[in-house]
């Protein structure tokens, strides 16, 4: 086996770019599951800045389930998507094959936020029109109802790409409104930042991509602009790792885009780069596996490389 080989079983990649895309795909949805079956992981989530991923999820359930890799979707509340609107997370939450599909995550928007349009140096209106989330008042109309929808169906909540202040009180009033479950990528965030994050309940996710040469190039992302992601070297993120805790943290490849690695690789990769910072086998199964599978309920663990079975466990209505 390769090295870190043995670190993909039972692991649960939930930021997978499989679905279709204006940036050309190292993988269809299909294929990924195949090579996550192959490395005995137990479970992956798709992403998508333009729909909702939880048909295709099923549909990859219906064909491929056999395989033992649960595969998941969800909704990213971008405009191509359909924008913040509590009409589309119900249809998100029901949209499948039957009761054991629906969306397993709602996520504020990932690129059109003020916080990333100002990161990539979008124009004044783009900025002004992007989502945000303001230090106090009421939050931006449909998102109470949204948060509300997502307690009633217990899924993920995800904070989306904002500015950490925001990410913070996002996770605060998902608590307040039931939501038990919530998801904060801290890609770049400083270690007071994630620990304040934390501190609320949430699990704090950090990603390969930002640690790649994919960052070197300008690619599309919600149209037609071409804008770079930030690199980050290794050791930023293991200080961030460290004021999360493992046992708060969630490792994830992002992978998908054609420059990279396919996903179950760059997993692969990813858990050894986290590794060669300080970071023991237990830990990179508690972000990788363990974490992952009780925030998302993945059902019974089976097959090889099944990490055991999770408390809270089941698929999502």
């Amino acid at each position: 086996m390769l090295p870190g080989a043995d670190l993909l079983l039972g692991a649960v990649d939930c930021h997978v770019h499989a679905c279709p895309h204006i940036n050309p795909r190292s993988v269809n949805v299909f294929e990924a599951t195949r090579q996550a079956a192959a490395a005995g992981m137990r479970g992956l989530g798709l992403m998508d800045n333009f729909a909702n991923s939880s048909g295709l999820a099923a549909l990859a359930m219906a064909e491929l389930g056999h395989l033992g890799v649960e595969v998941f979707g969800g909704i990213i509340l971008e405009p191509p998507a359909g924008g913040i609107s509590a009409e589309v997370v119900q249809i998100a939450l029901r949209y499948g094959y039957g009761p054991r599909h629906g969306a397993r995550f709602v996520s504020m928007p990932t690129h059109h936020t003020r916080h990333i349009a100002r990161v990539e140096g979008r124009s004044a209106a783009y900025v002004e029109a992007a989502f945000a989330v303001p230090e106090s008042g009421p939050l931006p109309a449909s998102v109470p109802r949204i948060l509300d929808l997502i307690a009633e169906h217990d899924v993920v909540f995800n904070t989306g790409h904002v500015s950490a202040p925001e990410a913070a009180r996002l996770a605060r009033e998902a608590s307040e409104h039931g939501v038990t479950r919530v998801l904060v990528p801290c890609n770049g965030y400083a270690p007071d930042e994630v620990r304040a994050i934390v501190a609320t309940g949430a699990y704090a996710e950090f990603s390969f991509f930002f640690h790649t040469h994919a960052t070197m190039v300008g690619l599309t992302h919600v149209d037609a602009e071409r804008h770079r992601a930030p690199f980050l070297p290794i050791d930023q993120t293991a200080a961030a790792i460290r004021a999360a805790t493992p046992a708060r943290t969630i490792l994830s490849s992002d992978c998908g885009v054609s420059l990279l690695p396919p996903p179950a690789e760059g997993f692969r990769e990813y858990l050894l780069l986290v590794g060669s910072v300080g970071f023991s086998e237990d830990e990179l199964r508690t972000m990788a596996a363990e974490n992952p599978a009780r925030l998302f309920r993945l059902g019974p663990a089976s097959g090889r490389g099944a990490a055991g079975p999770v408390s809270g466990g089941g698929s999502c209505p």
